[in-house]
């Protein structure tokens, strides 16, 4: 019996990262996507804003930026892990995105 030699370098497995923004491919999705966020972790404001992101790159972040009347590398840098968007620029971005935000009364215990 021979021993299995270990897979050069050539032959590994290549990994790449995951990237959400290839798999939100309708307007549903991005919408699910968004309010999973916002239901899951309403209070992680740099993760609501890396999903707005997430949705802007699924769409196309140029065309969003236009939409939203905002540069690119603005857009980019506001909805990335270490952006802190303004609401006005949330709004804004929701619009071009086709989204809208949506309020409903927190459940009560007791």
């Amino acid at each position: 019996m021979t021993q299995a030699q270990p897979a050069s370098n050539s032959q590994a497995a290549r990994i790449t990262p995951y990237d959400v923004a290839e798999h939100l491919r309708t307007p549903e999705e991005m919408a699910a996507y968004l309010d999973a966020w916002l239901e899951e972790a309403p209070e992680d404001v740099a993760g609501i804003a890396r999903a707005l992101g997430d949705i802007a790159r699924a769409k196309g972040m140029s065309q969003v930026a236009k939409d939203a009347g905002l540069s690119r590398e603005s857009l980019y840098r506001a909805l990335s892990s270490e952006g802190n968007p303004s609401f006005a620029t949330v709004l804004k971005v929701a619009k071009a995105l086709g989204l809208r935000l949506h309020a409903q009364p927190i459940e009560q215990v007791g």
